[in-house]
């Protein structure tokens, strides 16, 4: 498949294709980035969401936490190494930037962005010579392979027991009236990106080869969740249907 370089944004969390992804931009490396797209035609503000591996984000130190004894780090690839594409998990998401808001307060500056999900690619390269990380990216084809409707039909089942159980542990009211999806792929993302699990597992669903395959492994995993979830008392509340605003 033809490969493309785009702009590259990595999270501590994962893009799932059709999922809304709200950026709050205030790192002078993103701004830049967020500055080049706003001079783009609307219909072309794509860039490419990866995970970060290990939790690292805007510090080299173990377990991503900034060591403040050590000089501030600058620079397109500062706190991801010598070696960049090494502190990313390899398969993304595109997204596509429907809003880019500039932020005109005089002790606020940076970018409100909204964008979208649309594409799974696999990372090939990371260039860290201009003021942001590019990255030569290849679109991923995401075909759905055997038996995905009636995987389908269990994920719904199984989804609709986590939620239940969720709401209990954390003594909420469930309010599902809304239908899920029937289209297998787009229920695969959305429960994918619903579940709470951590990044690895996350990644893990992105990177399914197909439809069938997430939906089996989301499967598993629901099951598994509702059960522990039965034997807890009690959870910290957490939103099903809210995607953290990154900070970056």
């Amino acid at each position: 498949m033809t490969s493309v370089r785009l702009p590259l944004f990595p999270l501590n969390s994962v893009l799932f294709p059709g999922l809304v992804l709200p950026l709050n931009v205030f790192e002078a490396r993103y701004r830049a980035m967020m500055r080049d797209l706003s001079a783009v035609p609307e219909d072309d503000r794509r860039f490419a969401v990866v995970a970060i591996r290990d939790g690292r984000e805007v510090a080299a130190t173990a377990q991503g936490m900034p060591d403040n004894t050590l000089p501030a780090a600058d620079g397109p690839a500062a706190g991801f190494g010598d070696d960049p594409i090494q502190a990313f998990h390899t398969v993304g998401c595109i997204a596509d930037a429907a809003t880019i808001q500039e932020k005109s307060s005089a002790d606020d500056t940076g970018y409100e962005v909204l964008a979208t999900g649309t594409t799974r690619f696999r990372l090939l390269s990371v260039d860290a010579s201009g003021p942001y990380l590019t990255g030569e990216v290849e679109e991923l084809e995401d075909g759905e392979g055997e038996g995905a409707g009636a995987l389908a039909s269990g994920v719904v089942r199984a989804f609709r027991t986590y939620q239940k159980r969720l709401a209990w542990a954390n003594e909420r009211t469930l309010s599902s009236g809304q239908d899920l999806p029937a289209d297998p792929s787009v229920l695969s993302y959305l429960v994918a990106a619903a579940a709470v699990l951590d990044v690895p597992a996350k990644q893990r669903l992105l990177e399914a080869p197909d439809t069938a395959a997430r939906l089996g492994e989301e499967l598993k995993l629901l099951r598994q969740e509702s059960a522990l979830l039965g034997k807890l008392p009690s959870l910290p509340a957490v939103d099903l249907t809210r995607q953290p605003t990154s900070p970056n």
